[in-house]
């Protein structure tokens, strides 16, 4: 399909659900014949939740990592991203004809910018604006990521993330009117995923931070209590307290607080 064109863009983390990641996983599959330890950060970790909560991969699969886990988001406390939550309210009049949210494009940079000028939000550091306080990157790896990243999405994705954040719930994408609801889920409201079901005997580490503005504690608390019933010697959760969201992908010492451990993890699951 053609990036350019409207119907590319259709999409939200529910597609990337039901589509993307079960293809993945597929490919591993078919070329490795064996189950997958798998490893996800940030969307990666809502994704594969709300996989499994389905049932979906779970044969093909060894172990989670779930590094900053965001599967509630109702405590974020990025000034940034609340005021982004609430400005998506009635699903964005002003972007939704804008089918690709390019964060480097003009539309969504003035966007962006109109945010920035809330009370309260503070766009200097437009990483930590984000992400919170990291205490471990290294300038020039924050400086080859920034040149790279952020990355489009779908406009669609940004309001569905939105309604994640707003409504408190790890729920499918709300069309917003109950008729379009009825037609794509034969209900008023969209379902919601459901973490008591994802298999007791699976395998998982949790790894979060203590000052992550977007995997905020509290929301990891709700998510843990979702997964209270989870035999307790297949479960294993990491809490850094120093770490915010950013350092557990680019943090001078993830390697020695984060990835040994997710290492570990996985060899005792073998």
């Amino acid at each position: 399909m053609d990036p350019s064109r409207t119907k590319f863009w259709n999409w939200s983390w529910d597609e990337l659900v039901t589509f993307d990641l079960p293809a993945v996983f597929d490919l591993v599959y078919k070329e490795t014949g064996q189950k997958i330890d798998y490893v996800g950060h940030s969307l990666g970790t809502l994704i594969a939740l709300a996989s499994f909560s389905e049932g979906r991969l779970v044969n093909q699969l060894k172990s989670a990592a779930l590094l900053s886990p965001i599967a509630y988001l109702s405590h974020m406390n990025t000034a940034l991203g609340a005021a982004a939550a609430r400005a998506f309210v009635g699903e964005i009049t002003t972007l939704f004809g804008l089918a690709e949210f390019n964060p480097k494009g003009e539309p969504v940079a003035n966007f962006l910018k109109a945010l920035c000028a809330y009370p309260g939000v503070d766009c200097y550091d437009l990483l930590t604006a984000v992400t919170g306080h990291n205490c471990c990157l290294n300038s020039s790896t924050v400086d080859l990521f920034l040149k790279n990243e952020p990355q489009s999405t779908s406009t669609k994705n940004m309001v569905h993330l939105a309604q994640t954040v707003r409504d408190g719930i790890l729920a499918k994408y709300n069309y917003g009117r109950t008729d379009y609801n009825v037609l794509h889920y034969g209900e008023a409201y969209p379902p919601v995923y459901n973490l008591s079901n994802i298999p007791h005997n699976l395998p998982l580490f949790i790894s979060y931070g203590g000052r992550d503005a977007l995997s905020d504690a509290r929301d990891v608390d709700t998510l843990l209590d979702s997964l209270k019933h989870h035999d307790v010697d297949k479960m294993t959760v990491q809490f850094i307290k120093e770490y915010a969201h950013a350092d557990f992908i680019m943090g001078v010492d993830a390697k020695d607080i984060v990835y040994n451990a997710v290492v570990s993890f996985f060899k005792h699951q073998h």
